[in-house]
């Protein structure tokens, strides 16, 4: 493991320093030979910022990263700007709008916008010279986004269209040099690299006008992706045969569970108000979940009631993700201090229970400051200056204020210290085998340093850079470490309650983590391959982002695995709905992250599909259908314990799970996969431009689709309500006998 580590990083950080390297450049100046235009990288930078301080990728998207109600920006602005570009030049050579004229003279004006858009007129000095025709194009597209950003009364149905508040960006300078900073997104979009035949962006989006099409490269490295996939199954095979080791015969399960055997530290009776805290943000986070989805039907309302000038899609849509992030962090952090005692012989150090009533409420106040400053940027409540460090930094996931950002850091490297703190005297103590320890400590100690890479930018970075490095948090800290915390620990759980031995529960985790550490490392790179980085990226991504896919198409072996341990003894009864938990883990980790993974990581498959509903079914599989109930789990079995004569009702309990299964269901099958295939139908035919649009998106089917999705959502809205009361009833609720 260690190997695989050593080697994957190393190409992670070598093609890192690739991207800083070929990152589009931001032009110095950007002048027109007329002087019709003329603005410099300052007012594109001060524009990136305006962008953030509104929500950034909660409202609509760059690059194809953000939210999808709203338009892709990039795709959006090049598309109206080409169509700018064609009527004034057919105004002007032939005194006629362009879609009256014959297809000759069409197609002769489009090789000329081909010409004039795909070529690289950025000289040595960093100076964008433009063309009068293409300038006065860039000013009405410019215009346009005035208007929409506005309140402008012509663009009210457009606003509503795309759950855009009025006055989304209320100064005017603010919004001219938003759009600066638009432009330059699409410039890089439609601009071929001095040394190359393809855009900044790999040719994306998707745009006939200027044949931004597919490079081959994509196509080469979408079937090797393929390739790599059928010979990692092989290999997998091959692999788990000879690495993932069972007992020749089970251990038996002893009369009493072991665990039980520890009394309860102080600090381990301290971790009640983690899992409240957990189910509470569940709730939330379903609750304005549902309302954010409510905005996709009505834009601005919500049954009637106009709440969009309080409570816009981009701030209920930022606390979903945030809340989500939040609760399912608390639950790892909960499991492992929970762990930490029982590693350490069944004791606390000096102050321990200090140590996690302190991380409690350092974790309270980052949440309750990052959500009002997230809600003070967005309605426009806090100066332009503050807003990076205390309002909303504008990215998916790390929407928190870089202050925000630091103090969760600093709560980690608590959570670290508090768990090292029982860890280290486990693995100096006299034992014959400690990998499994090493492997969980190690695990430990990344969750609490990898958080950090998150402030390897700053809110001038160049996009590309940018995206690095927030998908070092996104991919390789939630879908990467969280995954290896999770095997380990539960590894250990199962060891410790005598359900595997030693020896097995040791060699499956290593064998797993390596697996998932192969190709979940490099294929950090799958995120980027239209994000302003060259052909190499490209092809390690989709070369490794295959492998990452194959340990989890077996993981439905694991499932069947997990759901029968509780029938091993009969104390384990107790622990049945844990276990069921973790068996849908296993079931949603083949599903949600294996096959909807692989619907978008061939480079061929995200050209035309990234940004669309179909990224949102991976999503929304993958971060709840695992992560969820993994934290869903650890917060069931550590309330078992720390509650030990508490009952659970077990119709509360199946609601739950069931629920929780069946509305995730419900929501990708009936909403977001039906969607999500018509937009990749019209992104092939038209352009991504077109998938996203108002045209598109408000057609009569599509608004059907959306309102079934409440079906759904009210089914998981309940599931989430039945393991919330059921958690507070345990924690807060009279006592009762064990059966």
């Amino acid at each position: 493991m260690i190997a695989v580590l050593i080697a994957t990083f190393t190409i992670l950080g070598y093609m890192g320093v690739e991207i800083y390297r070929s990152a589009p450049p931001v032009p110095a100046a950007v002048v027109s030979s007329d002087q019709r235009l003329n603005f410099a990288a300052a007012d594109i930078l001060a524009g990136q910022s305006h962008w953030q301080s509104i929500g950034g990728m909660q409202v609509g998207s760059i690059w194809g990263h953000g939210a999808y109600q709203a338009p892709d920006w990039t795709a959006d602005w090049l598309h109206r700007e080409l169509v700018n570009w064609l009527d004034l030049a057919a105004q002007q050579q032939y005194s006629a709008s362009y879609h009256t004229l014959d297809p000759v003279k069409q197609a002769g004006l489009r090789e000329l916008l081909k010409q004039e858009y795909r070529s690289n007129r950025l000289d040595a000095q960093g100076t964008l010279t433009l063309t009068p025709r293409r300038a006065q194009a860039v000013q009405q597209t410019a215009a346009y986004y005035q208007a929409l950003f506005s309140d402008a009364p012509a663009l009210k149905k457009t606003r509503v269209a795309y759950a855009m508040k009025d006055n989304t960006l209320p100064a005017a300078e603010a919004r001219q040099k938003m759009a600066y900073f638009f432009f330059w997104t699409a410039w890089a979009a439609a601009t071929e690299r001095a040394e190359g035949t393809v855009t900044y962006t790999n040719n994306w989006p998707h745009e006939p006008l200027i044949d931004n099409q597919p490079s081959s490269e994509n196509m080469l490295w979408s079937l090797g992706s393929i390739v790599f996939l059928l010979a990692g199954i092989g290999l997998l095979i091959l692999g788990w045969s000879i690495l993932r080791k069972e007992d020749d015969v089970p251990p038996v399960a002893g009369k009493l569970d072991p665990i039980s055997s520890f009394s309860l530290t102080p600090s381990q009776q301290a971790l009640g108000k983690y899992l409240f805290i957990v189910v509470a943000l569940l709730v939330f986070q379903v609750f304005i979940g549902g309302f954010t989805a409510h905005y996709t039907v009505e834009g601005q309302e919500f049954y009637g009631v106009d709440v969009s000038q309080w409570f816009p899609y981009s701030l209920t849509r930022t606390w979903h993700i945030q809340s989500a992030l939040f609760w399912i962090a608390t639950g790892f952090l909960a499991a492992g201090l929970f762990l930490a005692p029982i590693i350490n012989g069944g004791k606390d150090p000096a102050y321990q229970k200090l140590g996690v009533n302190s991380l409690f409420v350092a974790l309270l106040i980052v949440v309750v400051g990052s959500f009002l400053g997230q809600y003070s940027a967005i309605a426009n409540l806090m100066p332009a200056a503050f807003n990076f460090w205390f309002g909303h930094q504008g990215y998916e996931y790390i929407d928190l204020g870089r202050f925000w950002q630091i103090a969760l850091f600093i709560g980690l490297l608590l959570w670290l210290g508090l768990m090292l703190r029982c860890m280290i005297p486990a693995l100096k103590a006299k034992d014959s085998d400690k990998n499994l320890l090493a492997l969980l400590t190690a695990s430990v100690i990344a969750i609490g340093l990898f958080y950090g890479t998150g402030l390897f930018y700053g809110e001038h970075s160049n996009l590309s850079v940018m995206e690095y490095w927030r998908w070092w948090v996104v991919h390789l800290w939630v879908e990467g470490i969280f995954e290896v915390f999770a095997t380990a620990a539960l590894a250990y759980i199962f060891m410790s309650l005598g359900l595997v031995s030693r020896t097995v529960a040791t060699t499956a985790s290593l064998a797993s983590a390596s697996l998932f550490m192969v190709g979940g490392i490099p294929g950090t790179f799958h995120h980027l391959y239209f994000s302003g980085t060259t052909t190499p990226v490209m092809a390690i991504g989709a070369s490794f982002s295959a492998l990452e896919v194959v340990p989890l198409l077996v993981l439905s072996h694991e499932a069947w695995h997990h759901w029968h341990l509780h029938k091993r003894a009969a104390w384990l009864e107790n622990l049945r709905w844990p276990l069921c938990c973790f068996a849908a883990v296993a079931f949603w980790n083949m599903l949600g992250a294996g096959v909807f993974g692989f619907l978008i990581n061939p480079p061929i498959s995200l050209y035309y599909i990234q940004g669309l509903n179909t990224t949102a079914v991976h999503a929304h599989a993958a971060l709840f259908g695992v992560y969820g109930f993994l934290a869903i789990g650890f917060t069931l079995l550590v309330l078992r314990y720390i509650r030990p004569h508490a009952i659970f009702n077990e119709n509360l309990m199946r609601t739950g799970f069931w629920t929780l299964n069946i509305g995730l269901l419900l929501m990708i099958f009936t909403s977001l996969l039906p969607i999500g295939i018509m937009q990749f139908q019209a992104s092939f035919t038209h352009g991504l431009w077109y998938a996203r649009s108002e045209a598109f998106m408000q057609q009569p089917l599509l608004q059907t689709l959306r309102w079934v999705r409440t079906f759904g959502d009210v089914v998981f809205i309940v599931g989430a309500l039945a393991i919330a009361s059921q958690v507070a009833l345990s924690l807060f609720g009279k006592p009762a006998k064990s059966r």
